[in-house]
């Protein structure tokens, strides 16, 4: 069992930054892979980033990048997602989730679920 609890969300104006992180419970961490999802309201959730067991390995979806950055400290049973440049289309409620089955862009592949935080991006 794996709990995760994001954190970091707010409101931010167009072209800021904002930092979540994704604290997991438990002594595993390092045994999943790590994904961030979004969902905005009236639309489906999405992938927007992922990151391997060991961090060596990320996927980002086609929308955040070379303005996202997912990272991962298993020392910390953490992950992060930097975010930069940011528009009002990135106005979601932000998921992290744990997979046992390795990286994927993909929300079946996902075991464990957060609660979310929400990010406006808005002037």
């Amino acid at each position: 069992q794996v709990q995760l609890v994001e954190s970091g969300g707010g409101l931010v104006q167009p072209g800021g930054s904002l930092r979540l992180s994704c604290a997991a419970s438990g002594r595993t961490f390092s045994s999943y892979a790590m994904g961030w999802f979004r969902q905005a309201p009236g639309k489906e959730r999405e992938s927007v980033a992922a990151i391997s067991r060991s961090g060596g390995t990320t996927r980002y979806a086609d929308f955040v990048k070379g303005r996202f950055t997912i990272s991962r400290d298993n020392a910390k049973n953490t992950v992060y997602l930097q975010m930069n440049s940011l528009k009002p289309e990135d106005t979601a409620n932000y998921y992290c989730a744990a997979a046992l089955t390795g990286v994927s862009s993909s929300a079946m592949r996902y075991d464990y679920w957060g609660q979310g935080t929400q990010v406006t991006v808005s002037s």
